[in-house]
């Protein structure tokens, strides 16, 4: 059986705006549904454990999708939720693949954590496929590959744009703008239209650039852990 990580923020405060955020509902629960209907087994962390904190916008009625819906019907779902593992008890040697929702959040906790940066390390050295959408490839800020350069360097990468940031109106208030960091680092970064469905893959990396991207990146994910595990 394929086993999947997801790794969720714990951060819900949204600098010093006086907002709350957290992880990006759609994000979670349109890849989760997409790995548990292939028959992956799937453990969810979060660098705190236990209940992460959903943005509220994302749980709004105008944010809600099928998948959010079914989420708010799934009790199992929500039990798992509702307990994840604390991200330094999990090992990359025990899954198939990693994949990082987004979410304002990760911008804070998860881009500095050295538990994430480590994981990330490690699925990388073992050739394990690493996901993430929106905002989460925030994760990639510090990991490094094995000659030392940054992870991203020369990898075909996307995430939230800097005319997306400023959409919603939160470029003066996050710490970094994702689209300048990944460039910083190296990587080719590659954009589509605002809010549209946007998705790249490099070898085992796949990056989404916003939450309409959620599914189609947890798809492409699930391709590289299936053609990996035929040629295993």
């Amino acid at each position: 059986m394929m086993k999947i990580l997801m790794v969720l923020t714990s951060h819900d405060i949204l600098g010093e705006s006086g907002k709350k955020t957290g992880f990006w509902l759609e994000e979670f629960a349109a890849p989760y549904y997409v790995f548990k209907d292939a028959g992956a087994e799937i453990t969810l962390a979060s660098p705190k454990g236990g209940r992460p904190p959903i943005d509220p916008a994302s749980d709004a009625e105008g944010a809600q999708t099928e998948d959010t819906h079914r989420f708010g019907s799934d009790e199992a779902a929500q039990a798992e939720l509702a307990n994840t593992a604390i991200l330094s008890s999990v090992t990359a040697d025990d899954f198939d693949a990693v994949f990082f929702p987004g979410g304002h959040g990760p911008l804070w906790d998860l881009s500095e954590d050295p538990d994430s940066i480590a994981l990330i390390e490690a699925f990388a050295a073992q050739g394990r496929p690493i996901g993430a959408v929106c905002h989460a490839p925030a994760v990639f800020k510090h990991p490094k590959a094995g000659d030392g350069q940054p992870f991203v360097a020369g990898r075909k990468v996307t995430g939230f744009t800097n005319t997306e940031e400023d959409g919603v109106g939160l470029t003066d208030i996050v710490p970094f703008l994702l689209e300048d960091m990944l460039k910083s680092n190296g990587a080719q970064y590659h954009k589509g239209d605002d809010w549209a469905p946007f998705v790249v893959v490099d070898g085992l990396l796949v990056t989404g650039q916003n939450p309409a991207s959620s599914e189609q990146s947890a798809q492409n994910l699930l391709a590289l852990v299936e053609a990996r595990g035929a040629a295993a």
